[in-house]
């Protein structure tokens, strides 16, 4: 059996979800979302590449390399099929959050508004005053997907100063940069410089890899009535008409 739908298989399929598996053990590793053959893309994208420098490549195609370069090769699941495209987003989306230890580079479809989240935080967020942009600042948001929960003013600093896909010359530009957590702002920060992701320049934070390829900021927490405007005593809730949510992690405001 190839590794290939055929024109009438994949008009049948229309869009689907799938899951990528490592076949060594049975975990999931990814989950996508596509028409067609896209399910097979990663192993092919993979195999080009083997061989290359790898200093900016994808984990998933890195695990993918491994588990090819040991003779096996992936295993597929299409998780449901025959869906309208958005319908197939918000089945990625709740998918993901149902597989914690994925090599997704981003978080599914509308997840940082209705992704993931305990009854307590869905009262919490929907008591929260609703942020405003109509400031003037020229700010970058940006969506931090592993809080889990934690308000810990240094946890969220750190996670998100390093380590981001970004222009550098449009990121000079950015005055304050918030931190997201599911539809909730919860830091407000200066940038004092921004400079490829190197974590020595990070020996506050463990656990850091160099990804100079992405960008990380030196920085600190904003004026009092800057995260004031933004922030509050217990964060503020995104306006999704505002600020519309979307895949990418980072999104530029007044920029």
């Amino acid at each position: 059996m190839s590794d290939f739908f055929s024109y009438a298989t994949a008009t049948e399929l229309q869009a689907y979800v799938y899951r990528l598996i490592d076949p060594r053990n049975g975990e999931t590793f990814y989950v996508g979302k596509g028409r067609g053959n896209r399910v097979f893309q990663h192993a092919i994208e993979a195999k080009i590449y083997d061989g290359m420098n790898t200093d900016i490549m994808a984990p998933k195609l890195e695990l993918i390399r491994e588990i090819q370069r040991e003779g096996h090769a992936v295993q597929y699941v299409i998780h449901r099929h025959g869906m309208d495209d958005e319908t197939a987003f918000h089945v990625e989306a709740a998918l993901i959050d149902a597989y914690p230890a994925l090599h997704n580079a981003v978080r599914g479809h509308h997840a940082s508004v209705y992704g993931v989240a305990t009854v307590k935080e869905i009262l919490q967020r929907y008591d929260l005053p609703m942020l405003t942009l109509d400031h003037g600042h020229k700010l970058l948001a940006i969506t931090i997907n592993k809080l889990l929960g934690r308000r810990d003013p240094q946890v969220i600093f750190d996670l998100v100063r390093y380590c981001w896909p970004l222009s550098r010359g449009r990121v000079k530009t950015v005055e304050y940069v918030l931190a997201v957590d599911r539809g909730v702002v919860v830091g407000a920060f200066k940038p004092l410089s921004w400079a490829p992701a190197r974590a020595s320049d990070f020996p506050d934070i463990a656990g850091l890899v160099d990804e100079p390829h992405r960008l990380a900021f030196q920085g600190e927490v904003a004026p009092p009535e800057i995260w004031n405007i933004y922030v509050g005593q217990h964060g503020k809730r995104v306006n999704p008409l505002e600020l519309p949510p979307a895949r990418q992690a980072c999104r530029y405001v007044n920029c």
